[in-house]
């Protein structure tokens, strides 16, 4: 049965409504990144670029590098606008967008985020890289969708539940062992917090109080045998959640670039980031 145009909405020329995209402007790997700016830091090591396509904090380079192609895709923050991210994606390669039905076969991507996090342990220092194996979302995105916890998963969610005393259970979720296994080998390796905003849920005060002035430490604290948080940020919990129901391969590459328990800011911050680029687009074009 077609998808109603009123559920798949497309632009005039056919792409999908947000990410202004068609099937053939997209590559089965694609890097993700929050800051729109950060697209063409990425796109500027190619060899060639053959999409170049921007609409609202959406914007794509496709191109090649050392042979592969890949496609760099910039989501804007949080993971309400990763679900439209994914989502969309999602629509281009296992979704007819002239007939409007679910292609029989799936096609599976690889999507890799990238992006900036801060440490939540004094032992995960500033200038690090750190691949996360789990992520745990504050916010109530998989309230919407019929995500099912493993019973590790939902072990985890409960006690953090419990412990911040929130209204809502948390989800935790499980990135790809593939993908971290080839792109994050020599990492710190962690479990990463996802928050619904950048001050108050990460225990930032400037000049509304907090509801739980201990909440940092709290975070910092928090563990279930050895589970512990090891990092926060906006995005992956949403990614790795909706790549499961999805089906497709999810990792996010953290380049940390504050310590809240020690209070430190990386003064090589982009170049944290950028190390962090190379590396992954070299370990990129080893994978198949």
């Amino acid at each position: 049965m077609p998808i109603a145009e009123s559920e798949l909405i497309l632009n005039a020329d056919g792409s999908v409504y947000h990410l202004n995209l068609l099937p053939e402007h997209i590559s089965d790997t694609i890097i993700t990144v929050g800051d729109p700016e950060r697209v063409p830091r990425i796109s500027k090591y190619f060899d060639s670029i053959e999409v170049e396509i921007a609409k609202r904090e959406f914007v794509t380079h496709t191109g090649y590098y050392k042979g592969k192609r890949l496609t760099v895709l910039s989501t804007g923050m949080g993971t309400d606008n990763v679900e439209i991210v994914m989502n969309e994606l999602d629509a281009l390669v296992n979704i007819d967008l002239v007939s409007r039905e679910i292609n029989e076969d799936p096609i599976s991507l690889k999507i890799i985020r990238i992006g900036t996090s801060g440490s939540l342990q004094e032992s995960i220092p500033v200038g690090s890289h750190l691949v996360t194996e789990y992520a745990i979302g504050l916010d109530t995105l998989m309230q919407f969708y019929p995500f099912v916890q493993t019973g590790y998963e939902n072990t985890i969610s409960s006690a953090l539940q419990e412990s911040l005393q929130l209204g809502f259970q948390p989800y935790c979720v499980k990135g790809s062992d593939i993908l971290r296994e080839q792109l994050g080998k020599d990492l710190l390796t962690g479990n990463t917090l996802t928050c619904p905003g950048f001050y108050a849920p990460q225990g930032r005060v400037l000049r509304l109080e907090l509801k739980d002035a201990d909440l940092v430490n709290n975070f910092n604290r928090f563990n279930v045998d050895d589970f512990w948080l090891t990092n926060f940020e906006m995005e992956t919990a949403g990614y790795y959640a909706l790549g499961v129901l999805l089906g497709h391969e999810v990792t996010s590459l953290n380049a940390i670039v504050v310590n809240r328990i020690t209070q430190q800011f990386d003064p090589n911050a982009e170049q944290t980031i950028e190390s962090l680029i190379t590396k992954t687009l070299d370990r990129l074009v080893a994978i198949s």
